[in-house]
């Protein structure tokens, strides 16, 4: 079943879908699997041998308009080390030409705000970042590159990401992150959530190597930090 809040990509849209699926998770409704959250709908998985779609259908009606719930919320932030520029930002040249901004108003700019993660799709823990300060948007490259490495961060139109893993792709490149967005042998293999936040924290080149190690032996975890908003 797939419930729909809206047309268009926003902010108050996507808080919506993200309300009714905590508020189907506190519930723990039999008989529901997975709920994937996306820009506008959410995507309920269930077992017909447990429930049926009327009973979810009827269930979800009852919460009523779930965007007056008010009360004080966790928003969990990730703070992601990147290193913008060096062998990482091979497009940023081209966004000082586009945006009329130096490369220091830009790694500024998109390290000033904490991301929400709209939704994840693409690539296992490819994140969709929303809240790109419109002065660094770009547009995708015309002719994609083959291969893009893990850990790059980039920016497409309105959005910024990090590869997971190597891929395709065509979203400018301004930097590199050596934490691990999906590791197959992790516990969790996807680091984060749908509905969370990230922030980018800039670092030097020997910062990125030096975390790198880290990564490698499995002794660095990125720092999360949690802040109460009210909805």
């Amino acid at each position: 079943m797939t419930v729909e809040f809206g047309r268009t990509v926003d902010p108050k849209i996507n808080d919506q879908v993200h309300a009714l699926a905590a508020k189907l998770r506190k519930e723990n409704m039999t008989g529901i699997r997975e709920l994937v959250p996306a820009f506008r709908s959410l995507t309920i998985y269930y077992d017909p041998l447990e429930t049926s779609f009327q009973a979810v259908r009827q269930n979800i009606l009852s919460y009523g308009d779930i965007s007056q719930e008010g009360g004080a919320v966790k928003k969990r932030i990730w703070k992601i080390p990147c290193c913008y520029g060096a062998r990482f930002g091979c497009d940023l040249a081209d966004m000082e030409a586009f945006t009329g901004l130096d490369r220091d108003e830009i790694i500024a700019i998109h390290s000033s705000v904490d991301y929400k993660i709209y939704m994840m799709g693409f690539l296992p823990g490819f994140v969709y970042l929303g809240g790109l300060d419109k002065r660094i948007e770009m547009p995708r490259l015309k002719t994609p590159r083959v291969k893009i490495l893990p850990g790059a961060v980039g920016i497409g139109g309105s959005q910024t990401g990090v590869y997971p893993v190597a891929s395709p792709g065509g979203w400018r490149l301004l930097g590199g992150t050596p934490v691990e967005f999906y590791d197959p042998g992790r516990k969790e293999p996807v680091l984060c959530k749908a509905g969370e936040y990230i922030r980018f924290v800039p670092i030097t080149i020997n910062d990125y190597y030096d975390i790198r190690r880290m990564v490698s032996k499995g002794e660095y975890e990125p720092e999360v930090e949690e802040e109460s908003i009210c909805q």
